[in-house]
């Protein structure tokens, strides 16, 4: 049979070339020698066999990819001693009390006999007037458009946030960027893309997993160019880590730059995830026009059930403006301490960092200037595991919810994100492990040309 004009794609247990299906566009160019002899790239490959669609089908493949490279890294026993390794991959930040200047979180909570009972699934009034309250006085003072209670909905969690608006908004052509947040892909396949033309735009910003942010005044062009063109998802869950103002607490928001706050299609999600340090209490909140809000309250009665009352009713003092504002200080001196330790480490290293992040808690570590066996994701995630470090290969940031590209076809490919979330003694850690994985290759490639000089 004749291979002239077929694309081709790999054989997924061996590694091997082979022919895609009719339906499949896959790449046209042959693997690499270095993907073909990777076990790790292999075991991907499995692991998303033929790209297909139905991935809930399949109990044996990963949702995320941070979920899949925990996996992996049980495989390799980081389950046993965990405090042995470091886990660098999930996106949390520390949870401790322990930065000077943070306020102390509750260790207890009151269940008051309302706390006992369902809450509306909206969530209930007096922490979404808090949250209104809290982005008037950091972004709304001085201006005519006010938020009231009516413009927030409390979600359990973000994920739970961008389902409701993926409900709401699936008869519409979605545009997104790449790279950007790895639980994206599988939202993304919820929007039926019934019509031409963008009309809903989805991105991350401060920017997950690059971090960099979109400022004022480029980020108010942006909302210019969207305005009464098509509604924009703007995920903040990072706005707190900004290193842009010299640490001043100032978090960046779409909402400085919304004329009305009930007129501008402009949705906001963030929460008490990263910026106040509380990935456990699945507490969140989307913000925006009234009527958007009261369509992605009614769909979590049967999409989440609402979000725990006992949680929302001991996070209204949390979010005192003059409070969260003297957090944000104490919270971007802390991360942007811990950013400069590792940049620092990894240059010591040899690795190219031309751009340091001006925000998140995340390194988009470039990998091209590596040796071949190591200067892609999963073969430096593999060498990181075997001294038990975790972090997440680019490719999973690279959307492709349509799987209309080869998995490896990724401009993502060459890329880790590094997440300087964790204790800095965890960064010691897991940098230590990274030190040797480089100095394991250097002294790999001298062994080598002594062979060949005997």
């Amino acid at each position: 049979m004749p291979f002239n004009n077929r694309k081709l794609s790999i054989n997924h247990r061996e590694g091997t070339p082979q022919l895609s299906k009719a339906n499949r566009r896959f790449t046209m160019s042959d693997p690499s020698v270095n993907e073909t002899n990777s076990k790790i790239h292999r075991q991907f490959r499995n692991a998303h066999e033929g790209h297909k669609s139905h991935a809930g089908l399949d109990p044996t493949r990963a949702s995320t990819g941070v979920v899949w490279c925990t996996e992996r890294a049980y495989e390799h026993g980081f389950d046993v001693e965990p405090e042995l390794g470091a886990n660098l991959g999930q996106g949390a930040p520390e949870v401790d009390d322990d930065i000077e200047g943070s306020f102390e979180r509750p260790s207890n909570i009151h269940i008051s006999m309302t706390g006992r009972e369902y809450g509306p699934a909206a969530g209930i009034k007096s922490l979404r007037a808090a949250v209104a309250n809290m982005y008037n006085a950091h972004h709304r003072e001085g201006k005519e458009s006010q938020y009231t209670w009516e413009n927030v909905c409390i979600v359990p969690g973000g994920r739970a946030g961008l389902i409701r608006i993926a409900a709401v908004l699936n008869n519409a052509y979605l545009g997104f960027f790449i790279p950007d947040y790895t639980a994206y892909n599988e939202m993304l396949s919820l929007f039926k893309n019934i019509a031409r033309g963008t009309s809903v735009i989805l991105t991350s910003n401060p920017r997950n997993p690059t971090g960099r942010v979109v400022k004022n005044p480029q980020l108010a062009e942006i909302q210019d160019i969207c305005r009464d063109r098509a509604t924009l998802v703007m995920d903040e869950f990072y706005g707190g880590y900004n290193y842009t103002s010299d640490c001043s607490g100032t978090t960046v928001s779409a909402a400085d730059n919304i004329d009305d706050v009930y007129a501008d299609d402009v949705l906001l999600i963030d929460g008490l995830t990263k910026r106040f340090r509380l990935p456990g209490w699945r507490i969140a909140w989307i913000v925006g026009p009234k009527e958007f809000i009261k369509a992605i309250g009614s769909c979590g009665s049967y999409l989440d059930g609402g979000a725990n009352v006992p949680f929302q009713e001991t996070a209204i003092p949390m979010l005192e403006p003059e409070k969260v504002r003297k957090e944000m200080v104490a919270l971007q001196s802390h991360f942007r301490d811990k950013r400069d330790y590792v940049v620092g480490r990894l240059r010591e290293m040899g690795f190219n960092i031309n751009t340091i992040p001006d925000s998140t808690f995340y390194l988009w570590l470039d990998l091209e200037g590596l040796p071949d066996e190591l200067s892609d994701g999963l073969n430096f995630f593999q060498a990181c595991l075997e001294e038990k470090v975790i972090i997440v290969p680019g490719i999973f940031f690279d959307l492709n919810p349509s799987k209309r590209r080869d998995l490896f076809d990724s401009p993502c490919h060459h890329f880790v994100r590094f997440s300087y979330g964790p204790k800095i003694g965890t960064l010691k850690l897991g940098l230590d492990g990274i030190q040797r994985v480089v100095d394991n290759f250097k002294l790999g490639a001298h062994l080598e040309q002594a062979v060949e000089y005997i």
